[in-house]
């Protein structure tokens, strides 16, 4: 039997790679916001995780953990044809090649970091939403998008920053900024969950889907499982 998906579902994925990719090019930039410091991919990350939400809520967790498979080999991808651009000799009259490195070349470290607590913080979210779902029977959404956000940025950020900043930032100046992006990403979540409800609402309206995940697995290398 084949296996059909939406129209919703495809344009929230393709939208759940881009800000992934975005978000991992983004990462390579510390900014300044007022006495704040974070890194630039707080400026999109937090959508990922607002479409993990809506794709948990509606099409279920075996959905959910596609499209995190998805994002993660995208991802993957981009980095991979990124350091084979930087390994090619520039032009000789080509004066940029020191910011291509900066922004491509990234070390090998952070794109552990980067995958590895992408991996962790999405399916934590997702499986957060899922339980929380089921055990309210489907109520109290709110709570559960800023809960399972909570989970999976929590997570992100206590594996991303460690591993990819240890020992070239200073540990109380690290610490600060883990707890900073947490915090941020989480805010971002509230203030946008307006949005997110009505997002939700509409796709359910739209695609006539609502999963509840009775008996499945939560394995997240069961990818085939659809």
């Amino acid at each position: 039997m084949n296996q059909k998906v939406s129209v919703s579902f495809m344009l929230l994925g393709i939208l759940f790679n881009v800000c992934l990719i975005t978000a991992n090019l983004l990462e390579t930039k510390v900014i300044q916001i007022g006495s704040l410091t974070v890194t630039a991919g707080l400026l999109v990350f937090p959508i990922s995780y607002i479409i993990n939400d809506c794709i948990a809520e509606v099409w279920g967790f075996r959905k959910a953990r596609l499209i995190i498979w998805s994002g993660f080999a995208m991802n993957f991808f981009v980095v991979a044809l990124g350091l084979v651009a930087v390994a090619i000799p520039a032009a000789p009259f080509w004066n940029g090649e020191a910011h291509f490195n900066f922004v491509f070349g990234m070390a090998p470290r952070i794109v552990i970091a980067s995958l590895l607590a992408f991996l962790t913080g999405s399916f934590l979210n997702a499986y957060v939403m899922s339980r929380m779902k089921i055990a309210s029977q489907g109520h109290n959404f709110s709570a559960r998008a800023i809960l399972s956000t909570v989970v999976g940025e929590s997570a992100d950020s206590l594996i991303f920053f460690p591993i990819a900043f240890g020992g070239i930032i200073a540990w109380p100046t690290l610490f600060k900024m883990l707890c900073l992006q947490i915090i941020l990403k989480s805010a971002y979540e509230i203030i946008i969950l307006p949005v997110t409800i009505r997002i939700v609402k509409a796709v359910k309206r739209i695609d006539g889907s609502d999963v509840y995940d009775n008996g499945i697995s939560y394995k997240f290398w069961k990818i085939r499982e659809l």
